[in-house]
């Protein structure tokens, strides 16, 4: 272990608090996510089938832009 691990498992503690807060105070105003065009959603009588892809690559590129700012920053 270094010291480098403990400054990003920190990092990503401040990030989901933040993403906690965000979705305690603003849940209203973000409904949209999961239902983005794209999603893939099927409800029938008895089952339901929800595969958010749209938002899943959304949510990516934005952890891949956080963690490559997070590496510029740090290093």
């Amino acid at each position: 272990m270094d010291q480098n691990l403990g400054k990003l498992i920190i990092t990503i503690g401040i990030f989901l608090v933040l993403g906690g807060v965000a979705v305690y105070f603003f849940h209203d105003k973000l409904s949209w996510i999961g239902r983005l065009p794209g999603d893939i959603r099927i409800e029938k009588e008895n089952s339901r089938f929800y595969f958010p892809i749209t938002t899943m690559i959304l949510f990516s590129i934005l952890v891949n832009v956080l963690l490559r700012l997070y590496r510029y920053i740090v290093a």
